[in-house]
């Protein structure tokens, strides 16, 4: 008998060691009840006085978790191992993510702030009528130049980079589509140019660049730039705006010819489980007041119109991160270009940077 009730607490203490490590495991997949917001983001893309103001204010609780690429944030919802309820995707990965069913659309009757939203920064090709996407932040690609090697008028436009004067002065940020957009536009072509002949051209044009560039690099153009170690560099408002802060001399322009505008937007993946969550989120993030308060804390543009208005006249008048209309006219989306066409853009910016003089 006194082995048969031991085996009997043996089986209890595996049972209830197998219960412990299964809750474990599904807090650490997010999954951890319905008062809870999972929520797959970019790192440091959030207020962190924020998520804290929402965990009070509504009772639910945000387990963050952060990816490092679109793709990544791709591979590991597809892959549906982890309940995210929301995700911040770019704007070209919404088309990828819509094709690949990945995407719950949103439940419009539930939203509460669309209507503060920028007309101008809403309804575009990516996602028709909002029908999956909310507009996070936005922004453009441009130049960032160093008022004390560079005049502002020497770098108004993309063909100005080609100056021979800039010889080793130019730091270009490591992705294929933003460094081939400058080309195309100055050759009057589209950002989401696929012909191959048209893109062979400019590529070729990028060659006549290479002895201006110094370096293609990710992160690191921030600290060249910050400690005056490079001229110029070509990069994303979000970034640029950072380099600024850092650095009284540096100054952003987005050429009036034309550029990248590019999005990152609050999606629902099909993972989603916590709906009610969801939309308390959703809609506290769109409360002017918090939308605002987030853009001063990311440093990036808001696409809400009425939090704009809450923010520093300096920063609502800025038109080196908020464009004039005449110039966001000429701003385009990238697409979601076909494998084929993807892999052709990575190989010639491959070759670009293999060959570089």
């Amino acid at each position: 008998m006194k082995r048969l009730i031991s085996i009997a607490i043996a089986i209890l203490a595996v049972c209830l060691g197998l219960a412990v490590w299964s809750e474990g495991l599904q807090k650490s997949q997010g999954d951890t009840g319905e008062n809870t917001l999972n929520l797959f983001n970019w790192g440091d893309y959030i207020d962190p006085a924020l998520i804290s103001k929402f965990e009070k204010q509504t009772g639910y609780h945000v387990n963050q978790e952060t990816f490092d690429s679109n793709e990544a944030m791709f591979t590991k919802i597809q892959q549906g191992g982890t309940s995210y309820d929301l995700t911040v995707p770019s704007d070209y990965m919404i088309e990828k993510m819509k094709k690949a069913n990945l995407l719950l659309p949103l439940d419009k009757s539930k939203l509460r702030g669309m209507q503060n939203m920028d007309p101008r920064l809403i309804d575009k090709d990516f996602d028709r009528n909002n029908k999956y996407s909310i507009p996070y932040f936005w922004g453009t690609l441009g130049i960032i130049y160093n008022d004390k090697f560079v005049k502002a008028s020497e770098v108004q436009h993309w063909d100005q980079l080609w100056n021979p004067k800039f010889k080793d002065s130019i730091m270009l940020i490591d992705s294929a589509r933003d460094v081939f957009a400058p080309a195309l536009i100055s050759m009057g072509k589209s950002v989401n140019e696929t012909n191959p002949q048209t893109l062979a051209l400019a590529k070729a044009k990028l060659d006549q660049l290479s002895p201006n560039v110094k370096a293609v690099v990710a992160d690191e153009i921030k600290m060249y730039m910050a400690e005056n170690e490079a001229k110029i560099a070509v990069d994303w408002s979000g970034e640029a705006s950072e380099m600024l802060a850092n650095n009284k001399h540096l100054h952003y322009v987005v050429p009036r010819e034309g550029s990248n505008l590019w999005f990152d937007n609050l999606v629902i993946p099909k993972t989603a489980k916590h709906f009610k969550a969801i939309y308390a989120f959703l809609n506290f993030m769109m409360e002017p007041k918090n939308a605002a308060q987030n853009a001063e804390y990311v440093g990036y543009a808001t696409p809400n119109a009425a939090a704009k208005k809450l923010l520093p006249n300096s920063v609502q008048n800025d038109r080196q991160f908020y464009p004039d209309d005449e110039t966001m006219k000429h701003l385009e989306i990238y697409s979601d270009l076909p494998p084929a066409k993807v892999g052709l853009y990575n190989d010639l910016f491959l070759e670009f940077k293999m060959y570089r003089r």
